[in-house]
Parts: structure tokens; C-alpha cells; sequence
């Protein structure tokens, strides 16, 4: 509870701030919404050219790529890290954030969070939406407790992933250029992982899993059988590797020498 006061004061304080500026507030909301438009034209154009996709037809991938979009939206709400470097380390915001009797990283998690970026779960359920009008599903009742439980494990996946990165300049002191390549290979997790050769398709799963964000969940939930126990194994993998992340992180807190040595 003293977390989710603590969250929604920083909430009030970021909305105050934002909406200073209002027309740059709505001007996000509209470039988040265009960039996903472009990866879901992206789809149609392939599609324009071929009946389907290894055995993926123009719905599936649609369908795909929005559930792919809920839990990816719910991280960059969230654990928006992109410039750690940047202001905590090479600035020396980290400094202040190490003097207060909160985890160092809960505070930088409510520090940079960006809740507009949330506007892509509800792109991502529109175009889920869209794609079911062309696909006879038949989902239980559970089903939607299964949605949930692969949007968290996604979201923990993601999560896991970019604070190991991020951790890395806890060790070094200096700039990472690793996390711009890592989101270049999370984009692959929105497609069929089967289109990929054996070797990606293995780093996807077992070494990178973002096949587990997007593609393993939403087809479980397309009746695919071929890939339901995969879908299962997302909560577990998402708590595995946020796990590994927040471990990496205080080892990397405990290292950190401060930014004026």
C-alpha cells in the first residue's frame, strides 16, 4: 500500500507536468497511435503478396501483432529506461535517488513512467478485435484469466530483459548502446516465430524470450494446440527473468561507485 500511495503521488505530479502543455500531451497520444499503424500496414502489404505466412493466414498475424501490443504497451508505460544512462548515471541523478528509503529501482520506475504510452492497449485490443471478425474463436471462461496472467508474464519478460540492460551501466559508469539492438530483436517476437530459421527461433524462446510476449500467448488463444504449452510456460519465464533482472540490478546498486569518482 505505501508503494501505491507513493505511485499515485508521482502519478498527480507527472499529469501536472504534462498537461502544462497539452497539445504535446494529445500530439503523443496521436504519434503512439501512427506507430502502430505503420507495423500493422506493414502486415497488410505483406499479405498483399502472399495468401499466407507458413501457414499463417492475414488474421492470425494480425491477431498477433495486437495481443503483442497490450503487454509491449504496458512496459513502456512502466519501465521506460531508455535514458537510465543518460540522466542517472551520466548526470548523476542516481546519487539523489540512492539517498531516500525507497528501492533505487522503484523510484526510477516511478520517475520515468509514461502512462499515455498505455493508449496502445487499447490499439492492441481494437486490431485483436478487428482480426476476430475474420477467425471462428471459441474462448472459455478461463481464457480471460489466462489473457491476464501472459499480459503480466510478457510484461515481466520485457521488464526482466531491459533492466539487465539497463543494470549494465551500474558496472561500467559510461553509456550502453545494447538496449536499442535488444528492441530491434524484440520486434521479431511479434510474428510467428515458425517463419524464422531453427537457430532464431531457439534465441526467441529459451535465450531472448520475447516469442513468450507476443506469439506463444496469442496463439494459445487462437486454439492453436501445436503451441499451448509454450503459452503456459509464460508467467513462469516472465517471473524467472524479472527476477534475474532485479537480482543483476542490486548486485549492480552494491558495485556503482557514485558519479563523482
Amino acid at each position: 500500500m505505501f508503494h501505491l500511495r507513493l505511485y499515485m503521488e508521482y502519478l498527480k505530479q507527472y499529469m501536472k507536468v504534462r498537461l502544462a502543455y497539452r497539445w504535446d500531451f494529445v500530439a503523443q497520444f496521436v504519434t503512439d497511435f501512427l506507430f502502430q499503424a505503420i507495423n500493422l500496414v506493414f502486415i497488410l502489404v505483406v499479405f498483399g503478396h502472399t495468401n499466407n505466412l507458413n501457414g499463417w493466414s492475414q488474421a492470425e498475424v494480425i491477431f498477433i501483432y495486437g495481443y503483442f501490443l497490450i503487454p509491449w504497451s504496458i512496459f513502456v508505460a512502466f519501465f521506460n529506461l531508455w535514458d537510465f544512462n543518460e540522466r542517472y548515471i551520466i548526470r548523476g541523478e542516481l546519487d539523489r535517488v540512492l539517498t531516500r528509503p525507497v528501492h533505487s529501482l522503484v523510484q526510477v520506475i516511478m520517475e520515468t513512467m509514461t502512462p499515455e504510452s498505455l493508449i496502445g492497449v487499447i490499439t492492441g485490443l481494437i486490431v485483436m478485435g478487428w482480426a476476430m471478425t475474420d477467425l471462428n474463436l471459441t474462448w472459455t471462461w478461463y481464457d480471460p484469466i489466462w489473457f491476464i496472467l501472459f499480459t503480466l508474464g510478457g510484461v515481466a519478460i520485457y521488464a526482466g530483459i531491459f533492466i539487465s540492460l539497463t543494470s549494465i551501466s551500474l558496472f561500467t559508469d559510461s553509456k550502453s548502446d545494447i538496449q536499442p539492438i535488444m528492441y530491434n530483436i524484440g520486434n521479431y517476437g511479434r510474428y510467428p516465430v515458425n517463419i524464422y530459421h531453427r537457430v532464431i527461433q531457439f534465441v526467441l524462446t529459451w535465450i531472448l524470450p520475447f516469442a513468450f510476449v507476443g506469439f506463444y500467448p496469442a496463439s494459445y488463444l487462437l486454439d492453436k494446440a501445436n503451441w499451448q504449452w509454450y503459452a503456459f510456460l509464460t508467467p513462469i519465464v516472465g517471473m524467472v527473468f524479472l527476477g534475474i533482472g532485479v537480482m543483476i540490478w542490486n548486485v549492480g546498486i552494491r558495485h556503482y561507485r557514485g558519479a563523482g569518482n
